[in-house]
């Protein structure tokens, strides 16, 4: 008796441990698997980027010439100190503004701040190109408000500028709004107490508190700000730039190696940015323990007075480039002729990709949205939640953080030269809405990895444990509790990816063929004819389709969630 139940359970000892080793072998499969299509459609691009910046333009290998040779020209060092300077002079403007805007939503009482923070992230929802179209509209040779300038002209370094405060604000807001959302209050206290005046406070407590994310916001606006493209293409002028001196180089020039060289200097400060970042995240320590008491603002007449006109005026600011650029697509002709008309909207008798483009938006944002947030959810999860080799976990979450500091101007560089290559067995790829598909969630991948890791993280690890024991598959466990579990995360990463794919140009600005045309590049190409109204108009459907989804997800969120709720409280009750 005693033998046969000693052979039962080596039995089944050994009938669990053979499930969990095809469990778990289909899981690093999978994993390997993903790992591979990270190496080619994330750092082979890259590292073909690379190997081009050393050759000549009949393939043959000539060392740095091409950085000597490029580095010698007059025109790089004038694009280069170009790109420079408008970094700088809109972080000088963005960083002040963006920090009295978050101290604002964060740590006052102040009325509407629910309504100003919508406003503020509101540009997030347009391409970059919209806020130069409106300044044209504005203050441009045909402007409503051309007096304003003074003598001086929109199409230069002061458009280009104004151009990128309105882009590169919302990002800004987002980092210092964390770092100034969670304060120990005992701090303040103390100060009070020692005698500090509120403006000493603000220096000695606040400021060193969110140096990290003044730090990290800074990094980020200068990194968008040097490598945008499409701002310096439509009101830079005869202003010349980094970004668009490569697209010069590829497109106009056909010389790629040149491309690569300047796709290269255009990573630097990508590079900079993220090794900070990481450098601040190792040095980073908590600002709450157990004891910390959690800062509540309070009444203060003047403080919230004086912050809710700025709110306003920066509000004003926002509303003005993205409401001109959706009011213009529909005036007939601007100054003029401001009578109501729906002709801009008639994309297919223009140049640019007609209402074609605008479809392959919307089926390239849904690919995107949908393939996207599968994929990465599926690696998260199998990188946080299995017992899966450390070489390729490591491998993974190093390919996830990488295109964090790849621009998207060289990323699609790099995508060009390793894609287009003759002898890549991918070389079919070149061309197509798929390519398009796996550069633009390849570009927005860190982000969206580490949204859906951060709510991965948060669920309890025991679960798979207990799955394990009960011999139920990972899969089973992923969609049946985990999935379930996450789709307030998922829903986020699915909204973002869909708005990113949207309003993204400089990503795709080299894969594009006339067939796979997209509305971004459409405005690019139809404000080159001339054709500024039906420019705004495409960008007004980008707003309108990309505040739809948000609203759509929002809601399917919201229902899902409270769906969920409802159904652990009834499930309490019955137990």
């Amino acid at each position: 008796m005693m033998m046969t139940s000693l052979t039962l359970i080596l039995s089944r000892r050994q009938r669990l441990s053979a499930f969990r080793s095809a469990d778990e072998k289909l899981a690093v499969w999978l994993l390997a698997g993903l790992a591979l299509l990270m190496l080619i459609f994330i750092a082979a691009p890259l590292l073909s980027m690379f190997s081009m910046s050393t050759q000549a333009r009949n393939g043959a290998y000539v060392g740095l010439a091409n950085w000597s040779a490029l580095l010698a020209e007059p025109r790089l060092r004038v694009a280069a100190g170009n790109s420079i300077a408008l970094g700088l002079a809109t972080l000088l403007i963005v960083l002040p503004l963006a920090l009295a805007f978050a101290f604002a939503l964060t740590r006052t009482r102040m009325a509407g701040r629910k309504v100003f923070r919508l406003i503020a992230l509101a540009p997030m929802l347009a391409p970059s190109l919209m806020p130069a179209i409106s300044l044209v509209y504005l203050f441009g040779n045909q402007g409503l408000l051309k007096t304003w300038m003074a003598g001086a002209t929109i199409y230069g370094p002061i458009g280009i500028v104004l151009g990128e405060v309105f882009y590169t604000f919302p990002h800004a807001l987002l980092i210092l709004t964390a770092a100034l959302s969670v304060s120990d209050s005992r701090l303040y206290e103390a100060a009070e107490t020692l005698g500090a005046s509120k403006f000493r406070r603000f220096i000695t407590v606040t400021l060193p508190n969110a140096r990290y994310g003044l730090v990290s916001a800074a990094m980020v606006v200068f990194t968008l700000v040097v490598t945008d493209f499409g701002i310096p293409k439509v009101i830079g002028g005869q202003m010349n730039v980094l970004s668009l001196e490569a697209y010069k180089q590829v497109i106009g020039q056909q010389n790629f190696s040149k491309g690569a060289v300047i796709g290269v200097l255009l990573l630097l400060p990508a590079v900079l940015s993220f090794m900070v970042e990481r450098w601040l995240s190792r040095h980073r320590s908590g600002q709450m323990s157990g004891r910390s008491v959690v800062y509540q603002p309070r009444h203060n007449q003047m403080r919230d007075g004086i912050l809710a006109l700025l709110c306003v005026l920066v509000s004003v600011f926002l509303l003005a480039l993205l409401g001109v650029g959706c009011v213009a697509a529909f005036i007939k002709m601007w100054p003029y002729d401001m009578s109501f008309t729906w002709s801009h909207f008639d994309f297919d008798q223009l140049d640019g990709g007609g209402w074609q483009a605008f479809q392959n938006s919307m089926r390239m944002a849904m690919l995107v949205s949908i393939f996207g947030t599968a994929a990465i959810f599926v690696s998260a999860y199998l990188v946080e939640k299995l017992p899966v080799p450390g070489s390729i976990v490591a491998t993974i979450r190093s390919l996830a953080l990488l295109p964090m500091a790849v621009p998207g101007l060289v990323l699609g560089l790099g995508y060009v030269l390793f894609f287009n290559a003759p002898g890549n067995p991918l070389h079919f790829l070149y061309g197509t809405m798929s390519l398009m598909v796996l550069a633009t969630i390849a570009h927005f991948y860190t982000t969206a990895h580490l949204s859906l890791s951060t709510a991965l993280r948060q669920l309890d690890g025991e679960i798979e444990a207990v799955a394990r024991s009960l011999q139920r598959p990972w899969w089973c466990t992923f969609l049946r509790v985990s999935l379930p579990m996450s789709l307030p995360a998922v829903f986020d990463v699915a909204r973002y990816l869909f708005i990113s794919s949207m309003t993204t140009v400089s990503c795709v600005i080299f894969l594009y063929t006339p067939d796979t045309v997209l509305a971004a590049l459409a405005i690019l190409n139809m404000d080159d004819a001339g054709d500024t109204a039906a420019a705004a108009a495409m960008a007004t459907l980008i707003v309108i389709s990309s505040l739809l989804i948000t609203l759509l997800m929002n809601g399917a969120g919201w229902w899902l969630s409270h769906k969920g709720q409802a159904w652990r409280s009834l499930s309490q009750l019955r137990q």
